[in-house]
């Protein structure tokens, strides 16, 4: 009975870390798509040039 638990608790780990990866690739792929869009879109200031679209 033991043997047959820690299987089932290895296979429920393995899952939660697939599904935990998998949401934080989608998470790093938007960031990346907003971080180049920030490229694209950013503003041009009043001297002509373009500026730096976040504020830090």
């Amino acid at each position: 009975m033991v043997p047959l638990l820690l299987v089932l608790l290895l296979a429920l780990i393995l899952f939660g870390a697939g599904f935990a990866l998998k949401a934080l690739w989608w998470i790093a792929v938007i960031v990346l798509i907003v971080w180049l869009l920030g490229f694209v879109v950013r503003s041009v200031d009043s001297g002509g040039r373009k500026g730096r679209w976040y504020r830090w």
